[in-house]
């Protein structure tokens, strides 16, 4: 039994002394945990810079013109046939822009919030419209007609509508990630823009009375009356707006990238609506990239 506990403890003094000759293994002082960490940024504070870009603009004039078909026909019974005639249509435009942004960050561990306003110019952006209509109206709604008449009113319509956007600004609520030199990111807000908008139309109308005749034997026929302008509802009205300040909203996505120290890079996408102005809807898609510095 002796020379058991004897062999016992010299073991066990060999396997110390082995352990105190052990090298220093990563893996046992969390060496790994290291490697798997990643590089912080602080995206904090105010920053500011410049964008380069290029918009596309899809202007809507289905109802530019219905103002002003309803002036003209006002208190007539051509008001309401009239009102829901598409006379133009959808138009796009394509230009470059240029602007600048200035904005705050806050972070908090790995996200990000920011305020931040910008500016952007656009180079000749403006779409238009050109169309025509006619058609044969029969006794409307509200047309006092003998029996057997038949009032034909000839309407024809000519317009055409136009909107060039020159330039906004928008101010902007971003989320954000700090993913080290990157931080991607979303933002919405308000938009408002400044824009040149016209449309003009031109109505030619004319009224012929048809009548029925039954003679003796119970045959109808239709006696074809003669065709008159009606000067009144033919004329022409336009309507020009110069720098009208219209509202509208904002959102997109976009990426930052860490250069140097404060300065980044960024590109980003937006989406911009803004509300009607003289019946026509303006909707901004703007790709940008930019430079900034953050102080």
């Amino acid at each position: 039994m002796r020379r058991l506990w004897l062999v016992a403890a010299m073991l066990g003094t060999a396997s110390v002394a082995h352990a105190a000759d052990m090298p220093d293994l990563p893996v046992l002082r969390g060496g790994f945990t290291d490697g798997l960490s990643k590089t912080t940024h602080n995206w904090d504070g105010f920053y500011a810079g410049g964008t380069f870009g290029y918009a596309t603009d899809s202007s809507d004039f289905g109802q530019s013109v219905v103002g002003l078909t309803n002036y003209i026909f006002r208190d007539s019974v051509l008001q309401q046939p009239t009102s829901t005639w598409s006379l133009l249509k959808k138009n796009t435009a394509q230009s470059t822009s240029f602007g600048g942004f200035v904005g705050r960050n806050w972070q908090w561990y790995d996200a990000i919030l920011g305020l931040e306003g910008t500016y952007t110019y656009f180079n000749n952006l403006a779409a238009s419209s050109k169309g025509s209509n006619s058609l044969d109206i029969v006794n409307p709604p509200g047309d006092t007609v003998p029996a057997g008449a038949y009032d034909h009113w000839g309407v024809t319509l000519t317009g055409a509508a136009a909107a060039q956007v020159k330039d906004m600004v928008t101010l902007r609520g971003r989320v954000g990630w700090d993913g080290g030199d990157f931080m991607p990111y979303i933002f919405g807000g308000a938009a408002i823009g400044r824009m040149d908008v016209s449309r003009t139309v031109t109505s030619n109308v004319t009224l012929r009375t048809d009548t029925t005749v039954t003679d003796a034997f119970g045959n109808t026929t239709i006696v074809t009356g003669t065709t008159n302008p009606v000067p009144s509802q033919s004329q022409t009205q336009s309507q020009h707006k110069s720098n009208a300040f219209v509202v509208g909203w904002t959102a997109g996505i976009g990426l930052e990238y860490c250069l140097w120290g404060g300065l980044f890079a960024r590109v980003e996408y937006e989406h911009v609506q803004f509300s009607p102005v003289m019946n026509t809807s303006v909707t901004l898609n703007n790709a940008r990239v930019g430079l900034g510095y953050k102080f």
